[in-house]
């Protein structure tokens, strides 16, 4: 055993030796190896924060929240299909029937007043300020329960305010900035779609996706109103999003039951699908990440093409070493050098550079995700810089043996005579 420790270590230091004796040519024939474990460490830190933070995002409504609509769920790209556009409207019925069921603890409509019938914008106006870009949401009481929100400030309207249609609101934290900088929103009058409001609550600031975004893309630029309010902004309104809460460790249950409550209601046939979405917090992320799964097989793809024009690199290169060290070759044999001995020499001179290749890479994509961080979430998962190093070692093993078994297969008497 010490016998092959020693090999090894003589091995390691003669390959370390032959690369720092030609420095730029062993940094060049690595680039690819390079580039490729910086991309996988970037790829990896990209997907695996904006994993985190969706999670996080989604995770924030409550895994025991089921999410209607009449489009289906999911992620989308485009706008729905003409199918899911002339499907019959979710209402404030069907929010109070769900209400009901057993394992449903809680359930509320959530009807969007942004635009009016008409589907003109409404805007919102305090403090000689003006914005058409405002959410406006008309809800229930019930739906401070649901522990989406939390109020920084005042409180949340009640069932009596709703059933008396009084003309109160609950403002997101960008709302009260926009139109109440530097003073307490509290009993402060808003005008929306030409009603006058008062400010009874003031929400705490959520975080969001890359930052949010702004006008209608800000989660907190949000103004809660009363159902029975929200009716008047926009009369005969009837499509809503109903929020449902499951009983704790009924969501499967709480699943079921409202599928089969809503196919009833909306008399779907046995035999058809459903015509309304239906969704969870897993059920989001889960979507989310097999989109995220593809792309980051595409991109681990893209990479490897770095990784193989380096380890082609490393092959070119550890064949122009053999045939430059034919004579030292012949050297080690003559004087009881065995096959073995110069097999390994070689692939470790190739390990070692490739390897080297690996850590230069490792430290670029450390500084690379750092930047990265500055413009969206990202960090660095344990598994990205293991694989990073073993895939850049192990393309040095791969792409070394061919050079090595041609160095270790020379005659000794021929290699001797090599000029």
């Amino acid at each position: 055993m010490r016998i092959i420790r020693s090999d090894i270590r003589e091995n390691l230091k003669m390959a370390l030796a032959t690369l720092l004796a030609n420095k730029l040519r062993s940094f060049l024939t690595v680039l690819g190896v390079v580039i490729g474990v910086v991309t996988v460490m970037a790829i990896a830190s990209i997907i695996s924060g904006i994993d985190y933070a969706v999670t996080k995002q989604v995770e924030s409504f409550g895994t025991n929240s089921i999410f209607i609509t009449k489009f289906e769920s999911g992620v989308r790209f485009g706008p729905p299909k003409r199918e899911e556009r002339m499907r019959k409207s979710l209402t404030y019925d069907d929010a109070m029937a769900i209400a009901t069921l057993p394992a449903v603890s809680l359930a509320v409509p959530l009807l969007n007043i942004s635009n009016d019938y008409f589907g003109r914008k409404i805007s919102v106006k305090a403090q000689g300020k003006e914005s058409a870009a405002v959410s406006l949401q008309g809800t229930l009481a019930e739906y401070e329960n649901a522990g989406i929100w939390v109020l920084s400030s005042g409180r949340f309207f009640t069932r009596a305010e709703n059933e008396s249609r009084d003309t109160v609101c609950v403002i997101g934290a960008t709302v009260a900035e926009q139109y109440f900088p530097l003073m307490n929103p509290l009993d402060k009058l808003l005008t929306i779609g030409g009603r006058e409001f008062r400010v009874i609550g003031v929400l705490e600031k959520r975080e969001q996706l890359f930052g949010g975004g702004e006008g209608s893309n800000d989660e907190n630029n949000v103004i809660f109103v009363p159902y029975s309010v929200s009716l008047k902004l926009k009369p005969n309104a009837e499509d809503v999003f109903i929020l449902a809460i499951a009983r704790p460790g009924f969501l499967s249950q709480a699943l079921d039951q409202v599928t089969e409550l809503l196919r009833v209601r909306r008399q779907v046939p046995l035999d058809k699908p459903n015509n309304f979405g239906i969704s969870t917090a897993d059920s989001i992320i889960e979507t989310f990440r097999s989109i995220t799964f593809g792309v980051a097989i595409a991109m681990v793809a893209i990479s490897s093409v770095g990784l193989l024009v380096g380890g082609i690199g490393v092959m070119n290169i550890m064949l122009v070493s053999v045939t430059e060290r034919t004579r030292e070759i012949g050297i080690r044999k003559a004087i009881g050098g065995r096959r073995r001995d110069i097999m390994w020499q070689f692939l470790i001179e190739a390990m070692t550079l490739t390897g080297l290749g690996g850590v230069v890479g490792l430290i670029f994509g450390w500084l690379i995700t750092l930047l990265i961080r500055l413009i969206v979430p990202s960090y660095v998962p344990l598994w990205a810089p293991v694989v990073g190093l073993f895939s850049s070692v192990g393309i040095g093993l791969v792409f070394g043996l061919w050079p090595a078994w041609k160095a270790s297969s020379l005659d000794p008497i021929t290699a001797l005579r090599y000029e």
